[in-house]
């Protein structure tokens, strides 16, 4: 897997028409969650936050994934995964608190972290051409951080299932269970109605509307974050999920696999 390039821009910001629209350009590694990523959304949001010209922000991407979540070879050079998670409650917190609403436009696969990302959006809107997964027990860890955006948004028995088999879903299953908004054949059929009933909204109706609908995942997020970074970090220092992110990264089933 190739590396970016230190000067290339990971995430691309375009205002227009009181929409902010990011979109996540790394490609090379299925846009991972990696420290310049991370890091470069994170300025982007910081903008749209504060400038009063921006209505809502849209994050989109290039690439055939949304997001594959935690940058696994990454983390493997920083010694383990806590800087990652660490960053990405920071990430969280900041897409749940910005003052105005945040969409995802999916127009391929969400892994794992990724995921995470769609839960602390307002909105999602897919493409049918999307699939979903919670990988992380196929790695031999657990969905721990990312529970916090994502179980509010899903139905339990849906949370059950794809939390403990790590089976892939699509868009309309997706939407069915919570996770998605709306779905079409193209991105923009679901994009475009939401983006011209924000032009029609109060700035000021937007930003104090969003805490009625953020306050208790933002409480969890004060509450227990800290507890399961530390959960996350050991699990990821296991010997079986060395194993699986070993097999993951060197395209093979792991070891502990049954029927591989």
């Amino acid at each position: 897997m190739s590396e970016p390039d230190e000067e290339t821009e990971l995430v691309h910001g375009v205002i227009e028409d009181g929409i902010a629209t990011l979109t996540l350009d790394s490609p090379a590694n299925r846009n991972a969650l990696s420290a310049r990523l991370v890091g470069e959304l994170t300025a982007h949001l910081g903008v749209a936050a504060i400038d009063p010209e921006i209505r809502a922000v849209v994050i989109g991407h290039t690439g055939s994934t949304f997001c594959a979540g935690a940058d696994l070879a990454e983390s493997a050079r920083e010694g383990g995964p806590m800087r990652g998670t660490e960053r990405l409650v920071g990430l969280l917190r900041q897409m749940v608190e910005l003052p105005k609403p945040v969409v995802a436009a999916v127009d391929g696969n969400v892994r794992a972290g990724g995921l995470g990302l769609l839960g602390a959006c307002d909105l999602v809107v897919a493409s049918r051409r999307s699939s979903f997964a919670f990988t992380e027990v196929r790695l031999g860890v657990t969905p721990a951080i990312i529970s916090l955006t994502v179980l509010p948004r899903l139905t339990n028995r849906a949370a059950s299932r794809y939390f403990l088999t790590g089976e892939r879903f699509d868009a309309e299953e997706a939407a069915r269970i919570g996770l998605v908004t709306a779905v079409a054949d193209e991105v923009a059929d679901a994009l475009d109605p939401l983006v011209e009933a924000f032009g029609a909204c109060s700035p000021q109706g937007l930003a104090e509307t969003k805490p009625l609908l953020t306050a208790e995942m933002l409480a969890d997020l004060d509450d227990r974050a800290e507890d399961l970074a530390h959960l996350s970090a050991r699990l990821f220092a296991s010997e079986e999920a060395r194993e699986g992110i070993t097999a993951f990264l060197e395209k093979r089933p792991p070891l502990w696999s049954v029927g591989s």
